[in-house]
């Protein structure tokens, strides 16, 4: 039997290797080499025997984030976002990798490998667990569009074009007030130009009849990027979708990212208060562990008749965020890692402040959510004049 290392390097052997997937393929190949060792004794094929449905992988809703500048007057630094999110239903019982797609089922014995303790059972009430995967793209300017060369005391022209694949933990411990959500989160993707912003900002500047900037030959060059996100947050417990009628909370949160992407710890606070406010883990803008919901087995309530009262309810409500961020590195700044380019002088504490409003309601039986926010950031460099603010709107929807 072929080894996942010799895999690999047969697929880079062939047509692969003419792109930058071969480079973020060994990449994912590297890290989860050593688990394919520490999990030999599970089966990988792909009808194993006794696996319940709730051991599958079923998909229930997805998200659609869109960020940009131009929604607060400005184009430039963090110029535009956007992100395709997909998250499945809980998974049900002990964790069973062999019942899962291959990829994914790797890398639940990566987190297995690197983190132990995330699939421990410590005691904890049965957790409930699910699965994100997010595609996505983010791009970064100077802020004069018109000059061709490179201008060195402002942000590098920049892209990133990337797939994450997160792991969800809900845990209410026993007999406390608490409960918590355990994210960890792996990305991959490349760094310049083959990750399309360029051919992306020109097309939407084209469409919008905008000037298109001119200095993107200066951008980062190509490179692997790779990123592994550890976030706790955590909030007052709470049964059912929502908690019903007016009422507010507090969701504190904290991360640790290490990767070419970012390498940075957050810390944070959130202040919810309305109608029906969901019981989940807030509103954030794109970021690792942004995408969370409540547990699948109440969402679905929403459907039966009559109607039960833990199951969804139309609501809205207004939510603050506060994060503090110390960064020891971020691409969009420091430049590429592995050669000489273009870089600015970071700043190692950011911090960051969002206001926004989301609501949801149940059309034709589905679950539907949009939340718009404006956030804005402290200097990210020295050079940067003044603070940026960006407007970001999500749409989600429940199958």
């Amino acid at each position: 039997m072929i080894g996942i290392d010799g895999y690999c390097r047969s697929l880079c052997g062939t047509k692969v290797q003419q792109s930058m997937q071969c480079a973020t393929l060994l990449i994912a190949c590297a890290l989860f080499s050593p688990i394919s060792a520490f999990g030999s004794d599970f089966s990988l094929s792909a009808d194993p025997p006794s696996c319940s449905p709730g051991q599958s992988l079923r998909w229930r809703g997805g998200t659609l984030r869109l960020e940009n500048d131009l929604f607060t007057g400005s184009d430039r630094n963090y110029t535009n976002g956007v992100a395709l999110t997909a998250v499945s239903r809980d998974l049900q019982g002990e964790l069973r990798p062999e019942c899962l797609p291959q990829p994914i089922g790797l890398y639940a014995r990566f987190i297995g490998w690197a983190d132990p303790g995330f699939w421990r059972d410590t005691g904890d009430q049965p957790a409930s667990q699910n699965l994100v995967v997010r595609f996505g793209q983010s791009m970064y300017t100077p802020e004069d569009k018109t000059r061709t060369d490179l201008i060195a005391d402002d942000r590098p022209y920049a892209g990133l074009l990337y797939l994450g694949l997160a792991w969800n933990r809900r845990i209410h411990p026993q007999a406390a007030s608490y409960e918590m959500l355990d994210v960890r989160e792996l990305t991959l993707g490349v760094i310049g130009p083959w990750s399309l912003a360029e051919k992306s900002q020109d097309l939407v500047h084209r469409v919008r009849g905008i000037e298109r900037f001119r200095g993107w030959d200066n951008q980062l060059r190509n490179e692997p990027a790779f990123q592994m996100a550890m976030e706790r947050k955590f909030k007052s417990y709470t049964e059912g979708a929502v908690q019903p009628g007016w009422d507010s909370d507090v969701i504190g949160s904290y991360a640790l990212r290490i990767g070419n992407i970012e390498t940075a710890a957050s810390t944070g606070l959130e202040w919810r208060a309305g109608w029906n406010i969901p019981n989940d883990f807030g509103s954030y803008p794109i970021r690792p562990g942004a995408e969370n919901r409540p547990p699948s087995a109440v969402a679905d309530l929403r459907t039966t008749t009559p109607q039960s009262a833990l199951a969804p309810k139309p609501g809205a409500h207004v939510f603050l965020n506060l994060e503090a961020k110390a960064v020891a590195w971020d691409f969009s700044l420091d430049g590429n890692l592995f050669r000489h380019s273009h870089h600015v002088s970071r700043r190692p504490w950011v911090v960051q402040a969002a206001i926004g409003i989301s609501s949801q309601w149940i059309v034709a039986g589905h679950g539907v959510r949009l939340a718009v926010m404006r956030v804005w950031r402290t200097r990210e460099f020295d050079q940067q004049i003044g603070r940026h603010a960006f407007g970001s709107i999500a749409l989600s929807i429940e199958f």
